[in-house]
């Protein structure tokens, strides 16, 4: 597996690891602000979807689809955004993020400028759900 120097997603998991498979790992990323917040990465270093092969690509997006499930059973947002973007680290990933009509920047992306600030209550009511959601991904990714 190619390693590339300076790759944030090459040297480490990217967050608290949920799921490891050949291809890919699910990870749930620490943040305050989005409780249930999960990156899907593609272990071997590619920058775009179409570095992959046909079948990667099939494997990757099933990958991402399932995550999205699970991250809709658990956390109950109003919606999910799923995004590859990768201009900052230029490895492939997707971020599948519950969205709430009470969350910090609905409706607009969560990585601009924030519009209000999220009850500390509601935050710690979505934080309370992580547990569920760590074990409906392994139910979900057990093979």
């Amino acid at each position: 597996m190619a390693v590339v120097p300076g790759c944030e997603l090459c040297k480490g998991d990217g967050g608290e690891l949920l799921v490891r498979v050949a291809s890919l790992r699910i990870v749930l990323i620490d943040d305050v602000a989005y409780p249930g917040f999960c990156r899907v990465i593609w272990t071997e270093h590619a920058r775009e979807m179409t570095d992959l092969t046909p079948a990667q690509r099939d494997a990757c997006m099933q990958a991402v689809y399932r995550a999205e499930e699970v991250v809709r059973q658990v956390m109950a947002p109003l919606k999910i955004n799923v995004a590859s973007l990768g201009n900052m680290t230029p490895h492939l990933h997707w971020h599948v993020i519950p969205r709430f009509e009470n969350d910090a920047h609905f409706p607009t992306p969560v990585w601009g400028p924030a519009l209000r600030e999220t009850p500390s209550q509601t935050l710690a009511e979505r934080r309370a759900r992580l547990p569920a959601l760590r074990d409906a991904f392994h139910q979900a990714f057990r093979t």
